[in-house]
């Protein structure tokens, strides 16, 4: 135990001792935006692990867009044949819980009963009621366990694409911006789809609105790194001579369909501010290129509103503001844990979501909103338990304000994750055992407790020198690092399904066993948007020589820009 205290306190001094050096001499370093995928910057910043990219398999045939969107179609006709529903979604919001494993929801259900006064195992979280759950199959056209950029392109654009890309198909080689700006590899997102069939649109999430997730619904890139432009100059990005290449924060701010979003809510200040300026938050501006986006959003919008904290997003009058533009820190939002004691004026999760739905509910055509509870995926990466569960808790109350806004005769409601994480929950505990504490009723082989919640990969193994496991009663916190199997930087994802749960018009589509990419055509049924087979033109679910119209939308479009 002494050990490893040791250990951790000298860490920690390095750590502290690196960071005051970089600040003081305001040394022009890479910026790690996202440091919870440190295998990711380490392959490109160590060239013997540049494996992680290279020779990863990719089944010729799902390289193509149009195989990923025949097949997603061909599956929505096989359903909307079998289903009775003919209830149109006027509305739609989708909630994906980053990271957030079936053990991590069973787990947070757990801790949930926990913090009320019961055993907990019978506690029900809010999406538990909903009525209709299945299960989504993650892995993308060259990873058996995905990161969440391929999985993000799958549920808001509809096809399965390689590791590391947003909103393009599996052609787009690893760093390549000559690719990804190449417009036949692009793939529109759903909430184009919404923005053409005049819905409102809007993004929340507790990460940087620039991070891997919300991006794909706007974005177009290689890397998902690439948040502002500092970071497309230290990942070396291959550009072609004269070519331009726009950063994810560039993106949403100046293209479609960002540029269209009515409601953006969440981190990530310094990616949108050159480096020469300071933020809300005391940091300094990430950019190389001198453009200050969130000046280029207010030209744009000059009667748009800008907020930074929660007393600020309170005092917008939503009845009369068409754009909301809320930054509440310079990277990611802190974890509500952390945040109540030391942010106290960051919105929760619930608290953007309130205010994106009183911002979009005022169109009459409808809207789509995404909504992110993406730091449960930090709390795993470094399998601090608590953090994870705890943000899934946040999640959960963002959803029952959700239900407590909307009517379920108009709102098609989905809760999902983008992929798993390796922590589980093991032994023979008893009923009401704490869950993020020792197993009471058992010991190993050695006579030593161990933890409920373990994690295959990470950080810490609590091990003496000899290699025996330490005794956690003492190590038992709020922001423990749980024990680990095999020793990494941080957890990894896993490969396993995930869970989906749907309530309101349409939601019987959302059971069984999904590939993930059929999720947004899934949505885009039942709200009528977009190019593909849909609950308003039911006819073509009858017929039997059905095309899929997005297909051939796509071509059509190909031989208009080549005669451009």
């Amino acid at each position: 135990m002494i050990a490893v205290r040791k250990y951790f306190y000298k860490f920690s001094f390095y750590v502290t001792l690196t960071l005051i050096f970089f600040r003081v001499f305001d040394v022009d370093c890479v910026t790690i935006g996202d440091p919870y995928h440190k295998e990711l910057f380490d392959a490109i910043e160590q060239k013997e692990r540049i494996l992680f990219y290279e020779n990863r398999l990719t089944p010729e045939n799902e390289r193509s867009t149009e195989f990923w969107l025949e097949e997603a179609q061909r599956y929505v006709k096989k359903r909307a044949t079998g289903s009775f529903n003919s209830q149109k979604a006027k509305n739609i919001i989708l909630f994906l819980g980053d990271g957030m494993s079936i053990s991590t929801i069973t787990a947070a259900r757990i801790l949930k009963g926990q913090r009320q006064g019961c055993t907990g195992e019978e506690s029900i979280l809010t999406f538990d009621k909903f009525p209709f759950t299945g299960l989504v199959k993650t892995y993308c056209t060259n990873g058996q366990t995905p990161d969440s950029a391929c999985t993000a392109t799958a549920y808001l654009c509809g096809i399965k694409t390689n590791v590391m890309m947003l909103g393009v198909n599996a052609n787009v080689q690893n760093n390549n911006c000559s690719d990804s700006m190449n417009r036949e590899h692009q793939i529109d997102s759903i909430v184009q789809w919404a923005q053409k069939a005049g819905k409102s649109t809007g993004l929340v999430t507790t990460t940087t609105i620039t991070n891997a997730s919300p991006s794909a619904g706007y974005a177009h890139v290689a890397n998902r790194l690439w948040e502002c432009d500092n970071d497309i100059i230290n990942t070396e990005a291959i550009i072609g001579p004269g070519e331009e290449c726009k950063d994810i924060a560039q993106q949403l701010i100046t293209s479609e369909p960002g540029k269209n979003l009515n409601v953006i809510l969440g981190g990530g200040m310094g990616k949108f501010l050159p480096k020469h300026k300071v933020d809300a938050f005391g940091a300094k501006g990430e950019r190389r290129d001198g453009l200050d986006l969130i000046y280029h959003w207010h030209s744009n919008y000059p009667q748009g509103i800008f907020v930074t904290n929660l007393e600020e997003l309170e005092q917008v009058d939503f009845n009369e503001t068409k754009q909301l533009l809320g930054l509440f820190h310079s990277s990611h939002l802190e974890y509500y844990q952390k945040a109540k004691v030391e942010r106290p004026k960051q919105p929760r999760l619930k608290d953007m979501t309130k205010a994106a739905i009183k911002m979009l509910e005022k169109n009459s055509e409808g809207y789509f909103l995404f909504v992110e509870g993406g730091r449960i995926d930090h709390g795993h990466h470094e399998t601090r338990a608590a953090y994870a569960l705890d943000e899934t808790l946040e999640l959960d109350e963002a959803i029952q304000t959700a239900l407590d806004l909307t009517d379920d005769r108009e709102t098609l409601i989905v809760v999902t994750s983008d992929h798993s994480h390796t922590m589980t929950i093991s032994g023979y505990q008893s009923r009401g055992n704490p869950i993020l504490g020792l197993n009471e009723r058992d010991l190993d082989l050695d006579g030593t407790p161990y933890s409920v919640l373990n994690y295959a990969i990470g950080p810490q193994q609590y091990m003496d020198s000899y290699g025996k496991r330490l005794d956690l009663t003492n190590f038992i916190s709020d922001n423990m690092i749980f024990p680990s199997y095999i020793k990494a930087l941080m957890g990894t994802h896993a490969g396993e399904d995930v869970a989906i749960f749907a309530r309101g018009p349409q939601a019987d589509l959302f059971s069984g066993t999904l590939q993930q990419n059929v999720i947004p055509h899934l949505m885009a049924y039942a709200a009528c948007i977009g190019n593909g087979l849909h609950l308003c033109k039911q006819e073509d679910a009858r017929c039997p020589l059905f095309v899929y119209n997005m297909v051939t939308v796509r071509k059509e479009r190909r031989k208009g820009e080549r005669k451009k």
